[in-house]
Order: C-alpha cells, then structure tokens, then sequence
C-alpha cells in the first residue's frame, strides 16, 4: 500500500514539537507493515538543504503567488516529497513565526498551498490513502473532497485541538473551493475558515494521539468548541497511542549522554546526575533528589504549578532544574526562581537537544503537570531513560504511565506517579510521595526499573495505523 502523509514538520529535517518526531517516526513503524510511506513537506531551507539530490516530480506554474514544484527525494530513511515555493516557504524564523515574532502574515496561504498540492499528488501519483496531519494539513481534505478526479480516502489526525488554524472569511475566495465549502457542512466554523474544521469535517476516519484524549474531546470541556462536531463524527474517531523513536532514544547508545547505560545496568546514570547538576548550576550532591521539566513554558503544560509547589520539592531537600521556553511571564517566573534559590533551582530558557538529554538521563523524575495532554512524548522520554514521569491523569499521560501507588508497589507494576486533579497542591504531594519513595531506595529502584522495561516503541500502534489504513482503502474499494 502507498500512503501520503502531509504534515508541516518532520524530525530531523524541521521540528518545533511532538507533531514532527511523529511524522518522522512513524514511516519506519509502518513499514514492516507492508506500507510505504512518502512525506510531503514544505520547501523550508532546512528541508531543501536536505535532500540535494532530490529530482523534479512536476512544475506548478502558480501556486499562491508564485510558480513552485514538487520535489522527489530522500533523507535520514524517509522517502519525501518537498513543496519548492520559495515565495511561501524560502525565509529565516520557524515554519510558523517570523524571527521578529507573530505568525507570518501569510501562513494560511501557505499551508492552503501545501493542502492543495498534497490532494493534487494523492490523486494524481498513485497513492492509495492520505494521513493528513493537524490543521496544516486540514485543507488538503476540502481539496480532496471538491476537487476532480480519482477518490483517495483520508485520515485526519489531532495532535493538538488546541490550534485549530483559524483564518478570516475573506481568505476562502481565494482558495479555489467551491462556494458551497464554506457552510457549516464543511470547512465554516463562527464565520471564519477553519483549516482543522476542515480535516475533521471531510476525513473519512479521525484519530488522536491517545485514547483517553479521544474520549476527552467529544465533552464540552476538552472539545475547544468542536466537541459538537466530533461527537457528531464519533463513530470514525478513535485514540492510537504516539510511540518513539526507539533507536533515535536510547541510553544504551545515545551519544550526547555523558555516560550511557540499560536497564541492565543503570549505574553509570549517576554519572549524567552529577553533569546535569554540574550544567544547571545545582549543588553537585548524588544524595538529593533531583526533579526535572522540559517542555513549552505555557499554561497548558502547568510549569506555573510547577513553581507554586516548588515549597514541597525544597523542603523535601530536592532539586529542580528547568528547560524550556515560551510565554514570557512564566520565563521570566523560572529565571526569578533559579536567583531566589541558587544551587537548588536551575534554569535553561530555550532549548537544547544535548541538554534535554542530559536531564532524562540524569534526573531521578520528570514532572510532566499539563493541564491537558494529547499524548505527550515528555513522559515516554522519561521512562525510555529511566527517570520515572510525575503526570497529570490528563489524556495521554494517563494511558501510558501507571501509578506506583501502595498496590501497584506491592504488585511490581509501578512505573511513575500520577495525580488528579491538575492542581499545584496535588503536584505537590505526589512530589512528596516521590521524595519518600527515592529515600527509601529500593522500590525506588524497581519503579525505574519498570519505567525503563516499557515497551514505548511504535510496535503496537504501528499495527493499528495499519489496520485502519487498510480497513479504509478496503472500504473505498467496496463503495467504488
């Protein structure tokens, strides 16, 4: 089977989230599946610089502005086609921000260009079914659905409902739709063009990156205004667990680790604590324990809980280190912290791929406090290097992390510890109930254990994006 999938980013050629070590990942998983996957991406330079051997598939004289074409090529194992616009995609920033800050002013054109060309190419190369990927890629299903020619059937998949890619009436005359699209029965949604309105309203199945997000987006509170919609689709969504990578993430060959080691043999570990400790600015002490986040500073993903609870973590005599960055107010919050508790608290705003390694492989836990989580990788990290995830009970955190509550201790099934609700003050007693379990040593031990023993592969949801690619190409062939 030939799938097309279309997305807007993809690790390693351009990342800004979790969305791109999916798309980057999952090629791979389905191909002992007996699927080959091809990846459109945009013509970024990052991408572009990629593939220098890439040959032309077709010209399209005006795109949007501009002439463009699609490109063939390979990089990093992924078999990619590449969206050259240079009008749309050839300039410095992030796929979505300019350098200064602000979306780029023309980013529903652009990512209309890549819907458009990637309907184009489903019907047009050959391939048998289109994984469409969050609201980038939402219009490429209005295209596929009005548009002339052969039919493709399509998944849709939310990694976010949170951006939705909302854009104003004005924009639909220009995206070459019919006038009957823009209705409440398509891609409408409260008088604006919704791109991810799009995906969800014409796929033919719907899924999310975890199965208790797909049940928490048809309610009105975890809906973000669609849960109408979704319910209304109900019977076609459905909840696959996001995996990694698991020879991009692993201890035993990572190279940025300063000291690699397995679940065989996790003592070497230590020596990544006292690095980390080291790189952070931290009391370099092997016995406290030391806490970690890693992820966007936002609302979203509680580092201001983080903060509030930070009491309970000091007067347990533990550690914090801090990387990320995002709203301003909440870096600003981490910066004030690390000053207000030096050698206990330390801060990394931004991001680094090496020092984000060092805090999985040298943190004893990584808080993971969302306030909802589609799935998260953050804690699938976590565990892969054995540095045992505090979540929320949101979403994906909750079906991938088993509480080491007193029967799960007792039973040897503990792999992290999970609270409920979402709040700084049970943050701080599951930090509480962490700080007790490391001191105690042992069944410390047997919760990284078990944490690092986790299957956290692409094996198993691998099978099930399988079946349901085949389940829809088997369906199309019946109706056609």
């Amino acid at each position: 089977m030939r799938l097309l999938a279309i997305a807007s980013e993809c690790f390693p050629l351009v990342k800004t989230g979790g969305l791109a070590d999916v798309v980057g990942a999952l090629p791979g998983a389905l191909a002992p599946e007996g699927i080959a996957a091809t990846t459109l991406l945009p013509g970024y330079p990052s991408v572009l610089a990629a593939i220098p051997g890439a040959v032309k598939l077709r010209a399209l004289p005006e795109l949007f502005g501009g002439p463009a074409r699609v490109l063939a090529g390979t990089a990093h194992g992924l078999d990619l086609l590449v969206l050259e616009a240079p009008h749309l995609f050839d300039r410095p920033g992030t796929p979505y921000l300019a350098p200064g800050g602000g979306e780029w002013e023309d980013n529903a054109l652009r990512f209309a260009a890549l819907g458009a060309t990637g309907a184009l190419l489903a019907r047009e190369e050959g391939f048998d079914a289109v994984h469409a990927h969050d609201w980038q890629a939402g219009l490429a299903l209005a295209y596929l659905r009005h548009g002339a020619g052969r039919r493709v059937p399509s998944l849709f998949t939310i990694h976010n409902l949170a951006f939705q890619g909302q854009y104003p009436a004005t924009l639909f005359p220009r995206l070459g739709l019919p006038p009957e699209a823009f209705a409440m029965a398509g891609l409408e949604h409260y008088g604006h063009v919704g791109f991810l309105k799009s995906g969800l309203w014409y796929a033919d199945r719907i899924t999310t990156v975890s199965p208790t997000y797909a049940a928490e987006i048809l309610t009105p509170e975890g809906g973000m205004g669609l849960d109408g919609l979704l319910r209304g689709r109900g019977a076609v969504v459905d909840g696959i667990l996001n995996g990694l990578d698991t020879l991009e993430w692993d201890p035993e060959s990572d190279a940025r680790l300063p000291s690699r080691f397995s679940v065989a043999d996790p003592g070497p570990r230590a020596a990544n604590k006292a690095a980390l400790q080291h790189r952070m600015g931290l009391a370099e002490d092997a016995a406290v324990p030391l806490f970690a986040f890693i992820g966007r500073l936002a609302w979203q993903k509680g580092v201001d809980l983080v903060l509030e609870a930070l009491p309970a973590l000091l007067e347990g005599g533990a550690q914090l280190a801090i990387l990320g960055s995002g709203e301003a107010a909440l870096e600003a919050r981490c910066r004030a912290a690390a000053v207000e508790h030096p050698g206990r608290v330390g801060t990394f705003i931004g991001f680094d791929e090496t020092v984000a390694r060092l805090l999985y492989g040298g943190a004893d836990a990584v808080l993971v406090p969302s306030r909802f989580e589609p799935c998260g990788l953050t804690q699938l990290c976590a565990l892969r290097y054995g540095a045992p995830p505090i979540v929320a009970r949101v979403g994906g955190l909750a079906d991938t992390v088993i509480d080491a509550n007193e029967m799960a201790l007792a039973a040897g099934t503990g792999t992290g510890l999970v609270f409920a609700p979402g709040s700084a003050q049970m943050l701080a007693a599951a930090m509480r109930r962490a700080i007790a379990l490391w001191r105690q040593g042992e069944p410390w031990r047997r919760l990284q254990t078990n944490a690092m023993a986790c299957d956290v592969s692409w094996r198993r949801s691998a099978g099930r994006y399988a079946a349901l690619f085949r389940d829809m190409v088997r369906a199309e062939s019946i109706d056609a």
